[in-house]
């Protein structure tokens, strides 16, 4: 059965994002208009609220949000983030309630200093991603960027450990999702605290 997403639905959705954008811009990881958000409205057929792209992630308002398909090609709304069709295969394989992008400076010196995936053990910060704090190492995934949404795809799925709800994109930022807008966020802000603790240790 397919599901019917009104304007009052998407404008909801859009202040979800203003005000989660507003948060992360205010860290310094969506500087300018880098970065992107996106919280999923429906299953059947996929369709994704997603920021619309161009516009400062400081100052986004409920408007400036678009309806996007389970391909990221816009339904309702303007011009969505050229990456939407990545945030909506990341809540179909996933199976993710939102998804946050951010372009965060740990994130893209980590992922050069290892390429092949950021190793984290013994911290009581992993709880935040629902992994045990002790004698567990669980790894961040590292892929390498591309402009083509569905050879990114393809490196994420094949990449993706379900253990950790997030991965880095070499010389480009940080993915993370969860089951709700506010689960995301959580997961966003204790991955990028690993990410600079690394860092910082090196």
């Amino acid at each position: 059965m397919t599901t019917e997403i009104s304007a009052l639905d998407l404008e909801e959705a859009g202040a979800v994002l203003a005000a989660e954008s507003a948060r992360f811009a205010s860290f310094g990881w969506m500087r300018g208009t880098s970065g992107n958000l996106s919280v999923v409205l429906a299953r059947d057929p996929l369709r994704l609220a997603v920021t619309a792209s161009g516009h400062d992630k400081g100052e986004l308002t409920p408007a400036d949000v678009v309806l996007v398909d389970g391909n990221g090609a816009a339904v309702q709304g303007g011009r969505p983030s050229a990456e939407a069709e990545l945030h909506a295969r990341v809540a179909a394989l996933a199976g993710a309630g939102a998804v946050v992008h951010v372009h965060t400076v740990a994130s893209v010196a980590m992922g050069r200093r290892e390429p092949g995936g950021i190793v984290f053990k013994d911290l009581e910060m992993l709880k935040g991603v629902g992994q045990p704090a002790h004698d567990v190492e669980v790894t961040l995934p590292v892929i390498t960027n591309s402009q083509d949404m569905k050879v990114l795809g393809d490196r994420l799925e094949a990449a993706r450990d379900p253990r950790m709800p997030a991965v880095v994109v070499a010389g480009h930022g940080l993915y993370v999702w969860g089951d709700t807008p506010r689960q995301a966020r959580h997961h966003t802000e204790v991955v990028e605290w690993l990410l600079e603790l690394e860092l910082t240790q090196r």
